[in-house]
Order: C-alpha cells, then sequence, then structure tokens
C-alpha cells in the first residue's frame, strides 16, 4: 500500500507533521466555503453579480449596493461562518471526551442551559437593560449548566457514561423551565425568545461579528495547546493513567473549551441544533486522523452548512426571512436518525 507524502514542519522547538493529501482536502474545502460565502452575498431580494459584489466589498460602484453587501450581508455571513466553525469544534471535541459519536453540545446542557438563560434574561431584564448583555446571559447559563452536569458526575472522576447520562437529564429539566418561562411571559418576549431559540443571525452587525472574533482568538491558543492530547481521551481512563496522562485535568480543560466555544456560539447566534452534531461527521468522514485537521474541517464544514442555512432562510420564501436553525434542523434530524440506527448494529 502506497504510504502518504507528509510534509514536516519545524520552527525552533516545534514541529508538526501534516499529510499533503488531508492538507490538499482542506484547501478544497475552503473554496467550496469560499464559493458558498459569494454566492450567498450575491443572492437575496436584490441579486447580484460576483463582480458587483467584489466592487462593493471595495467601496466602489453604486452606494445603495454597498451599504446591501457590507452592511447587511457580510456581517450576517460572517457570524453565521463563525457560530457553525465554533459548534463544530466544540461538538468535534465532545465526541472524544465522550468517546460517543453522538455527542454533542445539545447533550450536555450546553445548549439548553444557555436557552434557559437568555429566556430569563430577555423575560426579566430586557425590558431594562435591552438586549446588549443576552450573550453574557446565555454564556453563563451554558457554564453553569455544564458545570452542574460535571460536578453531579463526579465520582472519583467525571467518567463519559455519567456526563452523558446526567448531562440529558438536566438539558431535560432545563428544557422544562424555558418552557415554563415562556408560558407566563409577555408575547413580545416569547416572540423574541423563540426566534433566539430557534437559530437565527437576521439583524447580524459588525459590533457582533468583532466580538465573537475576538472571544474565539483568545480561545485559538488554548485549544491549540490542547490539540495534541485530544486523542488521548479516545483511550481508556486505566490506560491513560498507566502512560502518565492527568485524565481528569485533561478532561476538565478541554470541556471548558468546548463550553467557551458552544456558549460564544449561541450567545451571538442563538441555540442552533445539530450543527456540532453534523459537522465533525463530515470532517471525520474527509480526515481520518488527527486532531488538527479534524478541527480545521469541521470548523469549514461548520460555516459552510450554516451559510447554506442563512441563504436559504433568506433565498427560498421570499420575502419571509426564516431563521436558519430551521434548515439546519431539517437536515439534521434525519441525520441524527441515521447516526442513532447505524449505532445499533
Amino acid at each position: 500500500m502506497a504510504r502518504s507524502r507528509i510534509l514536516v514542519l519545524r520552527y525552533g522547538g516545534i514541529s508538526r507533521r501534516i499529510e499533503l493529501s488531508t492538507l490538499v482536502r482542506l484547501i478544497v474545502a475552503a473554496a467550496v466555503t469560499a464559493l458558498v460565502a459569494l454566492a450567498s452575498l450575491c443572492l437575496g431580494k436584490v441579486v447580484l453579480s460576483p463582480l458587483a459584489v467584489l466592487r462593493a466589498l471595495f467601496g466602489e460602484g453604486d452606494q445603495s449596493l454597498v451599504f446591501i453587501v457590507e452592511q447587511l450581508r457580510l456581517p450576517r455571513l460572517l457570524l453565521a461562518a463563525l457560530v457553525g466553525a465554533a459548534l463544530s469544534v466544540s461538538g468535534l471535541i465532545l465526541q472524544a471526551i465522550i468517546r460517543n459519536p453522538l455527542a454533542s453540545p445539545d447533550l450536555l446542557g450546553i445548549t439548553s442551559g444557555a436557552s434557559a438563560a437568555a429566556v430569563f434574561y430577555l423575560s426579566s431584564f430586557a425590558a431594562v437593560l435591552g438586549q446588549r448583555f443576552l450573550p453574557l446571559a446565555a454564556m453563563l447559563g451554558a457554564g453553569l449548566a455544564v458545570l452542574t452536569v460535571y460536578l453531579l458526575a463526579w465520582k472519583q472522576g467525571a467518567s463519559p457514561l455519567r456526563l452523558v447520562l446526567i448531562g440529558v437529564g438536566i438539558s431535560a429539566l432545563l428544557a422544562a423551565a424555558t418552557t415554563f418561562m415562556l408560558v407566563f411571559s409577555p408575547l413580545s418576549t416569547t416572540l423574541s425568545a423563540y426566534v433566539w431559540l430557534t437559530g437565527s443571525v437576521y439583524g447580524a452587525n459588525w459590533f457582533e461579528v468583532r466580538a465573537l472574533a475576538c472571544w474565539l482568538l483568545v480561545l485559538l491558543p488554548l485549544l491549540v495547546l490542547l490539540s495534541r492530547q485530544v486523542m488521548v481521551q479516545q483511550l481508556d481512563d486505566g490506560l491513560a493513567r498507566g502512560i502518565g496522562v492527568r485524565v481528569e485535568w485533561l478532561r476538565a480543560a478541554l470541556l471548558l473549551v468546548s463550553v467557551a466555544l458552544a456558549g460564544a456560539a449561541i450567545a451571538w447566534g442563538g441555540a442552533m441544533a445539530f450543527v456540532g452534531l453534523i459537522a465533525p461527521h463530515i470532517a471525520k468522514r474527509l480526515v481520518a486522523a488527527g486532531f488538527a485537521g479534524q478541527a480545521a474541517m469541521s470548523a469549514l464544514s461548520g460555516a459552510t452548512l450554516l451559510i447554506l442555512a442563512d441563504l436559504a432562510g433568506r433565498t427560498l420564501f421570499l420575502p419571509l426571512d426564516l431563521p436558519a436553525g430551521i434548515f439546519v434542523a431539517v437536515l439534521g434530524t434525519p441525520f441524527f436518525l441515521y447516526l442513532l440506527i447505524r449505532q445499533r448494529h
């Protein structure tokens, strides 16, 4: 069997081995993402040619078209890409920690915790403080939910099985609490909450894009630092301890990064279901081994998926503008059922 060609990069005491086939696939995936992004900028109530979009990006041409591209479509596109990428990498980390292909931010209470906190904020504080603190509330809710799951799962360590079982229970409890709050909230709050709970990047602006981008850039060095240790989570805990790995500390650190990624994405993009489940599986099909390559492919896959979902929401039912989360769920539900059926065999 022919061996894959390896590219070795060295800088000081740091080295990285890259399979050329993986690099080629990442370049192709990035090109596909760029083409989908260009299509998203071209299509809408006002259809533009690629040349008109490129001119508008440089501030040239009709100023009304420049406004459409730079202030309406581009921030929305970038926010969708960042949200999709963050959720996807978060899901990939969780699948390594839990050792379960069905793991995603929805499973461990991250999504339900953010949702419950967001609805509580919308019903109790939004009238006074506005919605500028909604992302902070969602991130705190996601963090508190996962901390609760981790503490309840702790029994001389937090095993993947206990994390899953308790995560499912906490998610169900928080979902019930969210529904309870919606029932007793004013109609205006309920409508805002439902759009957020579905997942939408409607009305995205440059402040939100910069805020989420800065948050992800802060997390990137920590993710790179831990990337070599992710695959160790696939080992049995006893075997990992036997080779000198501090299993619980590593699992807690990876869980923290995963929660931070998903919490930030949900905070600015709403409770997007299934993105963190689908994209990692696409990445694993395209990149067989190596967390770094799989993470990069997951980010590109998640970004493309969410850009396409938002494009469908903007264009398929004009003049309506539907939340992107609807179209992700339409794709994600049969995919989830497929994974469940495959797990039975």
